[in-house]
C-alpha cells in the first residue's frame, strides 16, 4: 500500500523536442518528473523553467500528446509523451 502512494507524488513524461525547440534546447528529449493531475501547458512551463531560450517560440508552438495533437489544457499521465513543436519554416 506505501508503494502505491508514493508513486502517486509525481509522475515521469518524455518530452520531445523537434526543430527550433530542438536548436534551443541542444537535446532531442528529456525525461521531466510533474504532480500528478499537471497539465500539457503546466509541463510546457516546467520545461520553459529549464531552457528559458524557448520562451521565443512559446506562443507559435504546437503541443502533441502520444503523438497526437492535444490542447494545453489535457492532463497527462505517467509515461506519456510530449512533444514540442514548432512551425516548421521552409525556404
Amino acid at each position: 500500500m506505501d508503494s502505491e502512494k508514493e508513486e502517486r507524488i509525481s509522475i515521469k513524461i518524455k518530452v520531445l523536442f523537434f526543430a527550433r525547440a530542438r536548436d534551443l534546447t541542444g537535446m532531442t528529449d528529456m525525461s521531466l518528473e510533474v504532480s500528478p493531475g499537471t497539465t500539457a501547458l503546466g509541463c510546457l512551463d516546467k520545461v520553459i523553467t529549464k531552457f528559458p531560450g524557448l520562451e521565443e517560440i512559446r506562443n507559435c508552438m504546437v503541443l502533441a500528446l502520444n503523438e497526437e495533437y492535444t490542447p494545453e489544457s489535457t492532463v497527462v499521465k505517467d509515461r506519456d509523451e510530449l512533444a514540442l513543436i514548432p512551425p516548421i519554416s521552409g525556404g
